[in-house]
């Protein structure tokens, strides 16, 4: 913040004028005042009294007493026992209120085309739909993303998409088994959400032979190794590797089902992609990275032809990167990403959105890259994030327990609907424009509900409670927005003066949302470094609160003061603003009507 680095630097000449004493900025702890108290700012004197060797009480009178000499911002100031409270004059706040409303971008920094960041997001296989854990996955990541362009940061958002491997050709021989030639278009179902089927259906049937395998003598883990499908699987992917063309032909045919199913998701859901890579274009670069360690010695080859990388120094274990019989596995092909992307971007950082079980691997990737010589693995962040579960439990995608996103997203639809008619906020809206409101409702309660957690912690998400338009709720948020552009739209006609400087003295509750304002562009950097779009949403709803408790309590315009309307008017003008333009960094729209 501005203010806050201008107050450091007085507080920094005034220690240096009392006491001869030439500090750094950084010795001196600086903060917002407590709401219980009066004042914009406290400095915390305790550490500084081995400079003026007397008492906290009298350390911070003294600083309180030279600041406001020095400071014309500085209106007055309190000392309560070591903490010194700076109150600063209303004309700072007024003075930036005409700031902000002459920039379009407000809180938002000038992109630095050479700070490139690569963000990773998505990734999902092509063998299910994507799900609720989907969901906060691709949430999460392309608000980051959005978080971090607001800092500044030239971000390239990208999707790995896990398009080969064991798990894809389970999908695959189920179809080619019991598929009968259907297709999404022949049974009208979308495209992943078919495949999907293929992948339970593979889980099923497999379940079904280690059964009776276990039923004729044979023990668990050998039938599950020994099982028919099992073993036709894995040599589906052997003539996947080397080529099959039947197989293949197989292959893109079903993957393009998948990806046509996948493209309507993410329209949905409103996240998008600068590049996509697949992993099947990755994964023989990984090799090749592989095969390379192996020859110079930095890899191991075990006496079955599996190759591996010891990192036992560095604490973790053993790791498999090619299997015996020379098919790869993710580490391979993540080793094969990595390099491909440092080579098309030069990024200054890569991070990768994914689950917080995927935190060992993501240590073991930057290690390994850094055995194989690559220093810019140090610039590699896992920005892992909990689980999200719903109120009745865990979901498994063998069994086809998860909760489809697709399929959550048309609740919360329904749920948005009936709540908004109940509430009667459509009575003059016509057909279309409700239907808009109404996917604006649901879209904002489940990507709000979903990012205001902290991204480190797991989660419940409840539709029903998500969706209520009060407390701390997209719906809340969208709903303060609507009220304050009918105020505004009732303001048109009225011809009201232009706010003279020096006349106007702050209200409680209009200091407070101006100070609530100002730091908005200090909250996006902070944001962005924490990688927490759940600083921002709590940000936006801590505004919003205390905009309806101004509006609560001070006629805007009903007040006789001319020049009073008029300050609460441009007041609401830019709180709408900053509530729209933050709102827009977590993906969510604001309505003006509701």
């Amino acid at each position: 913040m501005i203010l806050e680095n201008r107050l450091l630097k007085i507080a920094q000449q005034a220690i240096d004028i009392l006491y001869n004493q030439s500090i750094d900025e950084s010795q001196i702890p600086i903060q917002q005042t407590r709401k219980d108290q009066e004042g914009d700012f406290t400095i915390v004197v305790f550490g500084l009294t081995r400079f003026s060797k007397k008492s906290p009480e009298i350390t911070a009178d003294e600083i309180g007493k030279k600041i406001e000499e020095l400071e014309p911002l500085v209106k007055s100031y309190h000392v309560i026992k070591g903490f010194l409270n700076l109150v600063i004059e209303d004309a700072y706040y007024l003075e930036m209120l005409g700031k902000m409303k002459s920039n379009d971008h407000f809180g938002f920094s000038s992109i630095r085309e050479n700070d490139v960041v690569v963000l990773e997001y998505s990734s999902p296989n092509t063998n299910k739909p994507l799900h609720l854990g989907h969901i906060r996955n691709n949430l999460l990541g392309w608000s980051v993303a959005e978080l971090l362009k607001a800092s500044g940061k030239n971000v390239k958002k990208v999707n790995l998409i896990n398009d080969r491997g064991i798990h894809i050709c389970k999908s695959m021989l189920a179809w080619q088994k019991w598929g009968q030639n259907q297709s999404p278009e022949s049974t009208s179902k979308k495209g992943d959400k078919f495949v999907g089927d293929y992948y339970v259906l593979f889980d099923k049937k497999y379940k079904e032979e280690i059964k009776e395998l276990v039923g004729n003598g044979m023990e668990e883990d050998d039938a599950k190794k020994q099982a028919p499908l099992m073993l036709e699987a894995q040599e589906m992917l052997r003539d996947w590797e080397a080529g099959d063309k039947d197989i293949y032909k197989l292959w893109t045919m079903m993957n393009q089902w998948v990806y046509d199913g996948f493209d309507k998701t993410y329209a949905e859901m409103g996240v998008d992609f600068d590049k996509v890579y697949h992993e099947s274009e990755t994964y023989l670069l990984g090799k090749n990275l592989v095969e390379e360690g192996l020859k110079n010695g930095i890899l191991f080859q075990k006496e079955n032809g599996s190759v591996w990388c010891d990192l036992k120094e560095e604490g973790l274990d053993e790791k498999l990167l090619l299997r015996a019989d020379g098919t790869s596995v993710y580490m391979t092909q993540d080793l094969g990403t990595a390099q491909l992307r440092q080579q098309d971007y030069q990024p200054n950082e890569m991070i990768y959105v994914v689950g917080n079980e995927q935190n060992y691997h993501f240590d073991v990737l930057k290690v390994i890259l850094k055995k194989l010589g690559n220093s810019w693995a140090d610039h590699i962040h896992h920005l892992s994030y909990g689980m999200v579960e719903l109120p009745h439990g865990k979901m498994k995608s063998r069994e086809g327990t998860v909760v489809d996103a697709d399929d959550l997203m048309k609740e919360m639809y329904e749920t948005a609907k009936s709540t908004t008619e109940s509430l009667g906020k459509i009575d003059d809206f016509s057909e279309e424009q409700a239907a808009e409101l109404y996917k604006m409702v649901s879209l904002g309660a489940l990507k709000y509900f979903i990012l205001k957690v902290d991204p480190k912690k797991q989660m419940m998400f409840n539709p029903a409670e998500s969706i209520d338009f009060n407390g701390n709720t997209g719906p809340f948020i969208q709903y303060t927005h609507a009220r304050i552009q009918s105020v505004l739209r009732k303001a048109e006609k009225l011809n009201l003066p232009k706010i003279e400087e020096g006349i106007l003295s702050l209200e409680e509750k209009e200091k407070s949302l101006l100070k609530l304002l100002v730091n908005y562009p200090s909250t996006i950097k902070v944001a962005a470094a924490h990688y927490s779009p759940s600083m921002l949403a709590n940000f936006t709803f801590e505004l919003v609160k205390e905009y309806n408790k101004f509006y609560q309590e001070h006629s805007i315009l009903k007040e006789e003061d001319q020049q009073k309307k008029a300050f609460r008017l441009d007041l609401s003008l830019q709180v709408a603003k900053v509530i729209k333009s933050s709102m827009s960094v977590l993906g969510i729209q604001v309505p003006d009507r509701m």
